[in-house]
């Protein structure tokens, strides 16, 4: 189903507890993984990562409230900058994947804990050219690397967690070079913070927000960083 149909859809159903409407088997696919044993831990200074697990809203809202994230934006990777459109991605036939760019403190939050809380808390790895209730490529999972050293970290976890069986499936998140990314529209950016109460961010979005604060305590900070004050 279309995002904004689903959103009409489920606008008339009356408003739910935070965890209420996640079903029972994106309950169970939040569970505190093990950290990656290729981690290496940077010497300092900021850096960038750019992740793809569904639609953007949520996942940008994860990486905000990260200790050591100073900028999460909802964004467009893999496809051209004159197709970087939601009416255009939201076809499935440019390419493009919804994706966040991180940027991070590497002294106080390392890429690989970063990917840790991808696929703990933010998505779902197992699920193919789609997320949850959304469906289509631009919904897919995968990784947009910037450099040699995100490549060989993120491919060396996905490899650890397969070989560990921590999910029931095969992990499916694909890991590419960044070509580009392109941010979102405005109204995209901090959505989950403008929109609270909407039906589809209490329903699939806000339970992520919950598994943070609790599968990671020490990485989880009250006050998100935001676009916009």
């Amino acid at each position: 189903m279309d995002r904004r149909a689903l959103i009409t859809a489920l606008t008339a159903l009356p408003v739910l507890g935070a965890c209420s409407g996640r079903d029972a088997t994106a309950a169970e696919a939040n569970k505190k993984l093990p950290a990656p044993t290729l981690n290496p831990r940077a010497a300092g200074g900021l850096q960038k990562a750019v992740l793809a697990g569904g639609c953007f809203w949520g996942v940008q809202a994860v990486f905000a409230h990260v200790n050591g994230v100073t900028r999460s934006v909802s964004g467009y990777a893999g496809g051209a900058r004159e197709q970087a459109d939601y009416e255009m991605v939201s076809t499935g036939r440019t390419r493009h994947a919804e994706a966040v760019e991180v940027t991070f403190d590497s002294k106080v939050v390392s890429y690989g804990d970063l990917l840790r809380i991808f696929f703990s808390v933010a998505t779902d790895p197992t699920q193919l050219d789609m997320q949850y209730p959304d469906q289509g490529p631009q919904y897919r999972n995968e990784l947009f690397t910037i450099g040699d050293e995100q490549r060989r970290v993120a491919q060396a976890y996905i490899a650890q967690l397969d070989a560990a069986r921590v999910f029931p499936k095969k992990i499916v998140t694909k890991v590419s070079a960044l070509p580009a990314f392109y941010p979102a529209e405005d109204y995209h950016q901090d959505y989950l913070f403008n929109n609270p109460r909407q039906p589809y961010i209490v329903m699939y979005d806000q339970p992520k927000l919950v598994h943070l604060k609790s599968l990671f305590p020490e990485l989880y900070r009250a006050k998100p960083v935001r676009l916009k004050a």
